[in-house]
């Protein structure tokens, strides 16, 4: 495992990457209500990434069996749809929940964020559900400081959403970020044996807890990209860039 340290100059495309995505993420909030289409979100995310002189991340990936990899410029999941769900003609309904995942490459550094968002009212259980998650992530990255080590933040996850009756995906991780959308080092979001490599100053960390409302089994479509839960109970999703600093960390991707 080689987890890349960033110069200054590095942190500073870095910063600019993701201030592309949490801008993006900031414009589409406006649109996410019952009756769009979630094709309307890509295009509107992906007109507004070129127009920042970036590329989206995610278009082309090509980490699946797919020859053409991900046709979308930002992953939409809806409900039980836990990430890479595939933007087309389907719209958002009333009481839905979605997790829109947002990656965007600028002067060779990529950003990388996650939201999920209630749909206009929501039950009660879906919203402590979204809260839920985002408490997950907050609650661990105050282990993401020089000198701690990384499973710390991996088992703080865990222990968040499952003590308040959740359950946490084992098969898709967190990752390192820069110069590539997926570095070292892997994060998962439950305890993993021994601490795990220390924490440095200039590390760049995607920390995304995936939280399922059911079990955390999933199953992937025939789509072969989008990811549902086995028991087709909801799921919600919260991620953004971290700078590893000589303090508290630094939410790259936050406005």
């Amino acid at each position: 495992m080689a987890i890349l340290i960033k110069t200054s100059e590095q942190i500073v495309l870095m910063r600019a990457a993701n201030q592309v995505v949490a801008r993006t993420h900031e414009l589409l909030e406006k649109y996410i209500r019952p009756g769009v289409a979630t094709q309307e979100l890509d295009r509107i995310a992906e007109e507004y990434i070129h127009g920042q002189g970036a590329i989206p991340s995610f278009k082309g990936y090509q980490a699946g069996p797919t020859p053409t990899g991900f046709p979308g410029s930002i992953c939409v999941s809806i409900n039980e749809e836990v990430i890479h769900g595939i933007p087309g003609l389907k719209k958002l309904r009333e009481g839905d929940i979605v997790s829109i995942d947002i990656g965007a490459c600028k002067d060779g550094f990529h950003g990388d964020a996650a939201r999920t968002h209630p749909v206009g009212k929501i039950l009660p259980k879906y919203q402590k559900l979204i809260d839920v998650t985002q408490k997950c992530f907050f609650e661990a990255i105050e282990y993401a400081r020089s000198g701690r080590h990384l499973h710390e933040i991996c088992a703080m996850v865990q222990t968040v959403a499952e003590s308040n009756g959740f359950s946490v995906v084992r098969e898709y991780v967190g990752h390192g970020v820069g110069q590539q959308m997926h570095e070292d080092p892997q994060i998962p979001n439950f305890k993993q044996a021994g601490r795990g490599p220390r924490l440095s100053k200039g590390m760049t960390l995607a920390i995304e807890p995936m939280v399922n409302e059911g079990t955390y089994e999933i199953n992937v479509l025939s789509d072969h990209w989008t990811v549902v839960t086995r028991d087709k109970k909801y799921s919600a999703h919260y991620e953004n860039s971290i700078l590893i600093t000589d303090g508290a960390p630094e939410i790259l991707s936050m406005v």
